[in-house]
């Protein structure tokens, strides 16, 4: 059974207010049945809808935050983490602001039921729906269209995804555009690799005009026009980028923000501080911290600092390599701080010195970026804001993304920095610090190792 595309949206509000609806109900009844008739002035008809009210708000924002909506769009196990972690939040978030409301702690059983519960509402709804959409909308049949430029990793990422994509031919550039426009036809939609400026223009406008779907990879100078202001002073439109980085109102509120960040993140996580160096101490005897001189804003030098993962002297002929798929180099607890990405919470002190941010690209190392820049001059725009602890590139890509995506996502950030954007990667992180996709080391392939780093 194949729908039009235009009742997509529809489809998936029906989803969203379905997983919605139910998870408020549940607690409704959870906050009416239990909790209102045992604090100490419960509340009435409006008391009740406000307080069920405010659990719907927190659980929509996290829903949203994490993806928890995107039905069709994220993988099945993506989609389910992404829900399941945004009911966790919402009701931790609910339990301490009954505790506030009552003035004292709860006994949380009934709300650790009503957990359980949540969990097999949306293990149920998700699969069933997803189940239902990938009847109704099949599998895009796509053409791409490659250019000079390796399309591996592209092809590579597109066929992960086989139950949106199906990439039925790869036809190359210079073929020329009057074959390619009798092949763009037979398809869903063109993906748009990395070709000349020309002949993407005219492939984009063939498209508009036959109304037919374009993925397009982008440049870098296609994220810095997206980025630009509108200026409509004449009859000709034009576009402002004002390239200078971040205005002084936000660097002073970036630092403030940083600067209580990391002594209130030191102070509530120093037991596992201590724990950490414990398991390191037993497993290695070595050094429990691990110092490496890394870039940061205007390509300044600084030592940053981790929890120790890897066996002493790992680079003993001291040449610069990425951990690779299981390196043997990894010591046994290491596994487990680089997958929880637990091994960068010295990083604080970092931040707290001024060296990082809390939020801000990759702290590379200058081994590796004099290496990368000698392939992408550009690579250098990255340091017009100072390194982060997370990040957009980290948050939407992997360890192992190419230095020409982790750049276009970095420049994505830089460009349309704001507090808004800087909350919504920090709330995002828990997500992706259990996500085994995100923490992948590259190929031990030594000959795919400088493509895989470029």
């Amino acid at each position: 059974m194949k729908v039009d595309q235009k009742y997509k949206r529809l489809i998936k509000l029906i989803f969203t207010f379905g997983i919605t609806s139910m998870l408020i109900a549940l607690y409704g009844w959870t906050w009416i049945d239990h909790y209102n008739k045992i604090i100490e002035f419960p509340f009435y008809r409006r008391g009740n809808w406000m307080m069920i009210f405010l659990y719907g708000i927190t659980l929509i924002l996290l829903m949203n935050t994490y993806g928890g909506y995107k039905v069709g769009y994220l993988k099945k196990g993506n989609l389910l983490y992404s829900q399941i972690l945004a009911v966790i939040f919402a009701n931790i978030f609910t339990y301490l602001q009954i505790s506030v409301l009552d003035k004292h702690f709860l006994n949380p059983i009934q709300l650790i039921k009503m957990t359980g519960f949540d969990f097999l509402v949306i293990v149920v709804w998700t699969l069933a729906y997803q189940w239902i959409y990938t009847k109704i909308f099949p599998p895009r049949k796509m053409l791409l269209i490659s250019g000079r430029r390796s399309d591996y990793h592209l092809v590579e990422k597109i066929n992960s995804r086989e139950d949106k994509y199906v990439i039925c031919e790869i036809i190359n550039i210079q073929k020329g555009i009057s074959t390619l426009e009798k092949e763009i036809l037979k398809y869903d939609g063109i993906i748009i690799g990395d070709i000349e400026s020309h002949e993407r223009n005219l492939i984009l406008k063939y498209c508009f005009a036959n109304s037919i779907r374009t993925y397009n990879v982008p440049k870098i100078s296609d994220i810095l026009l997206k980025s630009s202001v509108e200026l409509n002073l004449f009859d000709s439109p034009l576009l402002l980028s004002r390239n200078e980085g971040l205005t002084i109102e936000q660097e002073f509120f970036k630092r403030l923000i940083d600067i209580i960040g990391s002594l209130t993140g030191i102070l509530m996580i120093s037991p596992l501080f201590f724990l950490i160096a414990l398991c390191i101490k037993v497993t290695d005897k070595g050094p429990v911290f691990f110092k490496q001189s890394r870039l940061t804003k205007d390509n300044k030098l600084f030592d940053i600092y981790k929890f120790r993962t890897m066996i002493q002297e790992a680079e003993q002929d001291g040449v610069a390599r990425l951990a690779v798929e299981g390196d043997s180099r990894i010591l046994p607890i290491g596994h487990l701080l680089r997958r929880t990405r637990l091994d960068e919470l010295p990083q604080l002190f970092n931040i707290l010195a001024g060296d990082m941010s809390f939020v801000g690209p990759r702290p590379e190392r200058p081994e590796l970026a004099e290496l990368i820049i000698k392939e992408i001059p550009e690579f250098t725009y990255r340091t017009k804001v100072k390194a982060g602890l997370t990040g957009y590139a980290q948050i939407y890509g992997k360890y192992n993304t190419t230095s020409y995506d982790k750049l276009k996502l970095d420049l994505t950030y830089i460009r349309n920095y704001s507090f808004l954007l800087d909350l919504k990667l920090i709330i995002m992180t828990p997500k992706i610090m259990f996500m085994k996709e995100a923490t992948e080391g590259v190929m031990p392939d030594t000959g795919k190792q400088k493509d895989e780093l470029l």
